[in-house]
């Protein structure tokens, strides 16, 4: 595809470029938080599958828009393509993370802001990451009753068990400098230098060989658990999920049932 191709991925809060052997997605619905609706987590789904398919393409990057990258899932319902929606029977299939995984490109992790829920498996299903020295980092799934197996599934691998556990187990925020720490993401950067880091990590990736690459990428990634999608189904709409979902709609503490 040519110098700055643009590519439609079915949602307006996506937008998506190709250049220098780069597919850009940038996630732009500041209003929101960028929060990933289902037809947004269905682009970056699509996004992952053409990168596959283009031989001239080095990196898949993902990336947000103001101090945001993703807080993962909009609890609003809002849809921009119901009918598409519906016509995917596995609601599980809307996620991209498997597909992010599977694709043959590097895909970067570019984490400008604010990394929660959704927004940390993204990261964590790239296979390279720079955050922003002003970006957080949250998984606080269980504070609203809601097992998520992409998240349980990965990371460990990032963090080890201990680490892990802490942070699901209490929610608690991270910064930038506590994530490197860790080994959840792979380099922070000053956030006025952000972006032209950024570049100079893609100009390495290019340097690279593209189908040692891929060789290495699904090397590595044969190792990894496969996600029990089903925990997620198990869960939802019982009790205790219904209760999670309300109190943080409602911004308070969760009243848990103890039946």
């Amino acid at each position: 595809m040519s110098k700055g191709t643009a590519i439609d991925l079915g949602s307006r809060y996506l937008t998506c470029e190709i250049e220098n052997r780069v597919m850009r997605v940038r996630i732009d619905r500041v209003h929101r938080k960028n929060a990933m609706t289902q037809d947004m987590y269905r682009g970056v789904k699509r996004a992952a599958i053409l990168a596959d398919g283009d031989p001239e393409l080095d990196v898949l990057c993902l990336t947000g828009t103001g101090d945001v990258f993703a807080v993962g899932g909009d609890m609003s319902g809002e849809a921009e393509d119901p009918a598409g929606l519906a016509s995917e029977l596995d609601p599980t299939d809307h996620f991209p993370f498997r597909h992010l995984e599977r694709c043959r490109k590097v895909v970067l992790a570019a984490v400008n802001g604010l990394c929660y829920a959704g927004g940390l498996n993204l990261l964590m299903y790239s296979d390279l990451s720079i955050a922003s020295d002003r970006a957080k980092f949250r998984a606080p799934e269980l504070i609203r009753g809601a097992p998520d197996p992409w998240m349980s599934a990965r990371l460990a691998a990032y963090v080890g068990v201990g680490a892990a556990k802490y942070l699901l187990y209490t929610a608690d925020v991270i910064d930038a400098q506590q994530a490197h720490a860790m080994g959840l993401v792979g380099r922070v950067v000053a956030h006025s230098e952000f972006e032209a880091e950024l570049e100079v990590v893609l100009e390495k990736v290019r340097n690279t060989g593209p189908n040692a690459r891929a060789m290495v990428k699904e090397d590595m990634n044969r190792l990894l658990p496969t996600p029990d999608a089903n925990l997620f189904k198990r869960a939802i709409l019982s009790p205790e999920m219904v209760e999670g979902m309300k109190a943080f709609l409602e911004k308070r503490d969760p009243d848990w049932p103890r039946d």
